[in-house]
């Protein structure tokens, strides 16, 4: 190989690795900070092929797209009533100014730790004047807003916009919830015990009323039954004083027919004097 061979050789590598270090290509999804020496020197947020300094300029790409942050674990915050509350937060967040962000915050690892940190301040403040029904309600809304603007003003001065914040999950703390469930069924054991006292009450008072009415309905009972009794001697009566007035021998006689049937219908043993007037319509009548 000749020297000019080697010089032309040498001189395409060379024009090559300069311009390959003074070209680099930006897509739509990103958006470039250009440094020299470390500082930055501008920014790139248009898409296409761009020049930068050879060899002693370079370039940090930045995400341009809407990014997820969700918190490694929940965060606890005092509602204003002094309840414990365990919130999960979602967040949704855009680098807008890649030298702020660069000045800042360096990369995107760096940038989630201070929003973690920004988003459980304004969370913890937020909650803070709110009750647990507030976040139940159409006023979850509201709370997630004031969140967002409150994180907005730290979040801007990183290089950061927060699109959306919103909460996942909010329940209260293991042991909290422990101890309401605990007064869930105590409250539900006390509910129950006043049903069953309350049932056997009104069951007392059921049987003592029906037995209040058993005792009057008896009692009534007997009384009629006193009474018809009464009625029907006191009509007997009249009856044997009709008959003993119309035929007063056969009255006696049917009287004796009737002593006789009661007392001979048994296997009774009976002495009694044969001559006595209990057996006169036994005896012959004289010739």
């Amino acid at each position: 190989m000749s020297r000019l061979n080697i010089i032309l050789i040498v001189l395409f590598i060379a024009i090559f690795g300069t311009a390959s270090s003074a070209l680099y290509i930006v897509n739509e999804t990103q958006q470039a900070l250009v440094v020299q020496f470390g500082e930055p020197k501008r920014t790139v947020s248009e898409p296409g092929l761009k020049f930068k300094l050879p060899f002693i300029q370079d370039v940090i790409f930045f995400e341009k797209r809407v990014l997820s942050f969700i918190p490694d674990d929940g965060e606890e915050a005092i509602l204003k009533d002094q309840k414990r509350l365990k919130v999960d937060t979602y967040a949704r967040f855009q680098i807008t100014d890649p030298l702020r962000f660069f000045q800042s915050v360096r990369n995107e690892v760096e940038a989630r730790k201070q929003l973690d940190t920004i988003i459980d301040s304004a969370l913890r403040e937020e909650l803070g004047s709110r009750a647990f029904n507030d976040i139940l309600s159409e006023k979850r809304n509201d709370v997630t807003k004031n969140i967002r603007d409150q994180v907005n003003i730290k979040a801007r001065t990183l290089g950061m916009e927060i699109i959306d914040i919103q909460i996942r999950r909010a329940d209260y703390p293991e042991v909290t919830s422990q101890a309401i469930f605990a007064r869930m069924i105590s409250e539900r054991e006390r509910i129950a015990r006043e049903f069953r006292a309350t049932g056997e009450e009104e069951a007392q008072k059921i049987r003592a009323s029906a037995e209040k009415q058993r005792i009057v309905t008896v009692a009534e009972g007997a009384r009629t039954s006193q009474e018809i009794r009464g009625l029907g001697d006191a009509e007997a009566i009249r009856i044997y004083a009709d008959a003993f007035g119309q035929d007063a021998e056969f009255f006696r006689f049917y009287r004796s027919m009737e002593a006789y049937k009661k007392s001979f219908g048994q296997d009774d043993t009976m002495v009694i004097n044969p001559t006595g007037d209990f057996f006169k319509f036994f005896q012959l009548p004289a010739e």
